[in-house]
């Protein structure tokens, strides 16, 4: 095998991956976006071969043997599976780090107790030292005001029956 085969190996592996990875994302990217919006871990299979797709089709397109062979290697079923179960373990500890984060380490979780009850007293503490109790009217109304003058004319109904 010659250094010219060899480029050229890369550059057809480079469009065949370029491809598979713009079919398989293609129809996905809405459910994905989905999954990002809701925070939940889908487990469609069809996603899942999807992603699986759209990995082996990245592989191809990074030049050299050891990608290669992983394209391919994705390719199998049980990889997919395996590939999925990671993928799952680390978006759940994703989740669950940012959730800590967000939590600012205030506990609950395990316990049975529930996690925003400390923050849910703060709330109600800072709304009792503004002045408003616990039947305080919390309607909101946004909007624009102008001055309007007396003498300024006024828009009249009539009545149209």
């Amino acid at each position: 095998m010659t250094s010219l085969d060899v480029f050229f190996w890369f550059i057809i592996a480079f469009f065949i991956g370029l491809n598979m990875v713009r079919s398989s994302t293609s129809g996905i990217m809405p459910q994905l976006q989905q999954m990002q919006m809701t925070g939940q871990l889908g487990g469609d299979p069809a996603v899942t071969k999807k992603l699986a797709l759209a990995m082996s089709g990245f592989l191809l397109m990074v030049p050299g043997l050891i990608s290669d062979v992983l394209a391919v290697l994705v390719l199998i079923p049980p990889v997919q599976t395996a590939f999925r179960n990671a993928l799952m373990k680390t978006m759940a500890k994703r989740q669950q780090a940012m959730m800590d984060k967000m939590m600012g380490g205030m506990g609950g979780g395990a316990t049975g107790q529930n996690p925003f009850a400390d923050l849910m007293r703060q709330m109600q503490d800072m709304q009792n030292q503004q002045g408003g109790g616990q039947y305080r009217d919390s309607t909101i109304i946004d909007g624009e005001a102008r001055e309007v003058k007396p003498d300024q004319k006024k828009i009249e109904f009539k009545d149209v029956n």
